[in-house]
């Protein structure tokens, strides 16, 4: 299903819930730091970069997409983290880790909005997402769950 939005076109699943995707973004392999965004309706809300997947896109492609836009950052495209519902929202965001290559000076969405990127400690970006963003607190908590099976498994 597709619906017209200015600007964008919101792409649904069968069950009606609006596809989304978001890339955790890493500073290094060691995943202890991630970067997080200024929200465009709340400026002073930092949120997980991230929005919705356009007709016949891929999920990865528009999590990188959309970190270029919202946070000025390339790079290199890790595990996807899995799919997280948003019930009240109706919203499915698949997650994925990106380990950031490139920082760009400017930006799309800092020119056009004023937004800003951080970079934070885990525990520090968990406690900023429980302010307003509740929900993204989970990709977090799946990054460190991922990571720890990772180094638990002596065949990764």
């Amino acid at each position: 299903m597709v619906k017209e939005k200015p600007n964008s076109i919101r792409i649904y699943d069968d069950e009606g819930f609006r596809r989304r995707a978001a890339c955790i973004c890493v500073r290094s392999d060691a995943e202890t730091e991630v970067l997080l965004v200024t929200s465009s309706r709340r400026p002073d809300n930092w949120i997980v970069p991230g929005g919705g997947v356009e007709p016949e896109e891929e999920p990865s492609v528009t999590a990188m997409r959309e970190v270029l836009e919202e946070a000025g950052v390339i790079g290199k495209l890790g595990r996807c983290l899995g799919v997280f519902e948003n019930r009240e929202h109706k919203h499915r965001t698949e997650v994925y880790v990106m380990t950031v290559t490139q920082e760009l000076a400017e930006w799309e969405d800092s020119r056009l909005m004023g937004r800003k990127r951080q970079w934070f400690s885990i525990d520090d970006a968990l406690a900023q997402l429980a302010l307003h963003k509740p929900i993204q607190r989970h990709y977090l908590q799946q990054l460190r769950r991922s990571k720890q099976n990772k180094t638990d498994d002596p065949g990764s």
